[in-house]
């Protein structure tokens, strides 16, 4: 066992044992499953933890990185990219590829596939690279990738309806598709995480682990804990410049701060604004993008407080988006208007009109609505009903705490009181129409540079991510229509009218957009923050 370390902070204490975090102080759930160790087709050994310290100066290069979001919490609890949305730590951490890649500026670019073309209609043809090969030893061909797109038809919630895939044959090194309606946005999501391509034989999916494409070979996985990597032996595109790679979960934004400067790790994903100043300085670097992700709010339309349009509008015109993102993000994020980014592709939100910042005309459509303080409380009342809005959201995004507070203090200023839940366990309320009214989360608005992503999965009845049950059938016309529309210039028509109406209809509100910084040591290499949240872990990442 390695050194016991104890980080004090606010008078908790942090402990950390063997390398790994217990957090005393907070309710880590770090090491709650059982231990998964893997042993590679290409004939490395599985092994227990790394026990090299980070950066080890042995002839054996080691690297250490702290990640706020890989864990149960926000549903990526293995790399098993068939497995809900564990397809983003399967290529975050390089154990998988996609048939295309995103540039930076959110265009399709050949990866697993060489090219692909489609008829105008229903069909594409996709032409493979001819040299890949999967860390199992098995070569990458038409057959292998039928074979995982099938099983990802079969087992996945959201791949079926996205890409409508009904048939697929292969032929060699070409890939024959068939949808059952055009859809112009077949590759975009073919290079969602979930189209990591793998190879089925070789993956334990009860395990999810998988043996993919990338430069990276799972050696150990630990649920809400660790991962630990070895270079893929069999990858195509250069050689990994890194033995061993540990991915170590680190939820709490105070124990990752101070692993980054004692050493015990080399760089992080998703600290906490309030201590970039620590590390602003020389031993550090920074690489920063802005990003699609929204920090944003779903309106639960059942519950029967937030069915009033007036609380809606009224929430709306209360929350000061440029005061959230100058004196609680420091500037490190961009106000938000629609669901996509100013400048986003012909479709951000400069394009729509949204509630501005408006406290004391809030008040007024309170007042106008019948929702008055009779007994000086300074929270309104209405039938005999205070004006309580429960506020679910949940921590390993540092932002969201922040956005939960500075919503807390400015709806209390126009007469709303806000019940804040700030729980991991997040999944149980969501479950629970009755037990919240407002869910406050983090999301990529536009993760293949397109708007089709967003409606989707957030505004049609009954998928994933429409936490607040919203439906409007005219929204859900609006996005039949455009899932078949191959104009571009139609399409940003049609995303930006599809904006408007979920805006009128005050069932979302769009706070802010994050501006990506990961943070690393200064003898870290190519760690390199992208537009679309995806490209963590690749062949040039390295350490001196």
């Amino acid at each position: 066992m390695k050194e016991k370390k104890i980080y004090e902070k606010d008078n908790r204490c942090i402990l950390v044992f063997g390398g790994y975090n217990r957090d005393a102080g907070r309710g880590s759930r770090a090491g709650s499953t059982e231990s998964i160790e893997h042993a590679a087709d290409t004939g490395q050994a599985a092994a227990g933890t790394n026990t090299e310290p980070a950066g080890s100066s042995d002839s054996r290069k080691t690297m250490v990185i702290g990640d706020t979001t890989f864990n149960s919490e926000n549903w990526e609890e293995t790399v098993n990219p068939h497995g809900t949305y564990n397809g983003w730590a399967c290529i975050r951490y390089g154990v998988g590829e996609t048939l295309v890649h995103y540039s930076d500026t959110m265009e399709l670019e050949p990866w697993l596939a060489k090219s692909w073309e489609n008829d105008g209609d229903c069909t594409w043809t996709i032409i493979l690279q001819d040299e890949v090969t999967f860390s199992s030893g098995r070569k990458m061909d038409g057959e292998a990738v039928k074979q995982c797109l099938d099983h990802l038809l079969e087992v996945h919630d959201r791949a079926p309806l996205d890409t409508k895939i009904v048939d697929i044959q292969a032929d060699g090194q070409v890939l024959t598709i068939t949808t059952s309606e055009p859809n112009p946005a077949l590759m975009n999501y073919l290079g969602d995480p979930y189209g990591c391509i793998i190879d089925v034989d070789a993956s334990d999916f009860e395990r999810g682990i998988v043996a993919g494409t990338g430069p990276y070979v799972v050696k150990e996985l630990v649920t809400d804990d660790h991962l630990t990597l070895t270079k893929n032996e069999n990858y195509w595109n250069g050689e990994p410049k890194i033995d061993e790679l540990t991915i170590r979960t680190l939820s709490n934004g105070d124990t990752l701060s101070a692993a980054l400067q004692s050493g015990d790790i080399d760089a992080v994903y998703g600290m906490a604004y309030e201590a970039y100043p620590n590390f602003e300085n020389d031993n550090y670097q920074f690489s920063s993008v802005q990003t699609s992700r929204a920090f944003f709010c779903s309106m639960n339309m059942t519950s029967p407080v937030i069915q009033d349009d007036a609380v809606r509008k009224a929430i709306a015109m209360s929350i000061d988006k440029e005061g959230f993102v100058t004196a609680l993000l420091d500037g490190h994020g961009m106000a938000a208007n629609g669901a996509f980014p100013n400048g986003f592709a012909g479709f951000g939100g400069e394009h729509v009109k949204t509630e501005s910042y408006n406290p004391e005309g809030a008040k007024v459509v309170l007042e106008e609505a019948g929702w008055v303080d009779t007994d000086g409380d300074g929270i309104r009342e209405k039938d005999g009903v205070k004006l309580v809005i429960r506020w679910l959201t949940y921590p390993s995004r540092q932002e969201l705490p922040l956005l939960a507070e500075a919503v807390q203090a400015s709806l209390k200023d126009v007469g709303m009181d806000v019940d804040i839940n700030c729980t991991a366990n997040r999944r149980e309320f969501l479950a629970d129409m009755s037990s919240f009214d407002i869910y406050a989360s983090a999301l990529v608005t536009a993760p293949s540079g397109d708007p089709q992503y967003f409606f989707t999965t957030s505004c049609q009845p009954g998928m994933n991510y429409n936490f607040g049950a919203y439906d409007n059938p005219e929204v859900t016309a609006l996005i039949e229509q455009l899932s078949t529309e191959f104009d571009t210039e139609k399409r940003a028509e049609l995303a930006i009218e599809l904006q408007q109406k979920i805006l009128d209809d005050h069932a979302y509100i769009f706070c802010s957009f994050l501006q990506m910084n990961m943070i690393s040591r200064s003898n870290v290499k190519n760690y390199t923050a992208h537009a679309c949240d995806y490209y963590q872990v690749t062949a040039d990442l390295d350490i001196n």
